[in-house]
């Protein structure tokens, strides 16, 4: 009975981390910084420390604001912590941090205060106002059904950079 029950629970706990992306390094413990968002990322805590990474490492950041009871906010968070790519981008080639309140930086909000929004950051503290989502009154802002364009946009971000070193 006991064994029976022991080999349920190694199967879920294996078909619980399938299909998940796992870093190089292997296994990280989980943050709290993640916020759903990808518990194997490593985040940054804030504005200035992201920026300091950025900087310092020559990646790309990527600061996603979001809301913890919006319904817009949740799915996307769901679909771009479950895609494997994305997470695998993030890991290897972007700092990342994600806010649930507004900063008091007027770049990261250059046409408007709303969630989600995804903006990009490059090295030298440049908000890239030329990476977009496909909404002309949001232009930050991405939807479930945007990860496609997301994920081509994170490309864009990381050549962006490469070209102009």
């Amino acid at each position: 009975m006991i064994r029976a029950a022991l080999s349920a629970f190694l199967v879920l706990v294996v078909a619980s981390t399938e299909g998940k992306y796992i870093p190089k390094t292997g296994r990280r413990v989980p943050q709290l910084l993640s916020r759903g968002w990808g518990d194997q990322l490593i985040w940054a805590q804030t504005y200035e420390e992201a920026l300091y990474w950025s900087r310092s490492n020559n990646k790309p950041l990527m600061v996603i604001f979001h809301l913890e009871d919006c319904p817009h906010s949740q799915a996307l968070k769901k679909i771009f912590s479950e895609d494997v790519e994305i997470q695998k981008t993030v890991d290897e080639d972007f700092v990342v941090l994600n806010l649930v309140y507004e900063t008091t930086d007027k770049h990261l909000s250059p046409d408007g205060q709303y969630v989600p929004r995804i903006i990009f950051v490059d090295p030298t503290m440049t908000v890239r106002a030329d990476i977009t989502g496909r909404y002309s009154n949001k232009m930050y802002a991405y939807e479930t059904g945007d990860i496609k364009l997301l994920l081509s946009n994170m490309k864009k971000a990381k050549k962006l950079l490469k070209s102009e070193l």
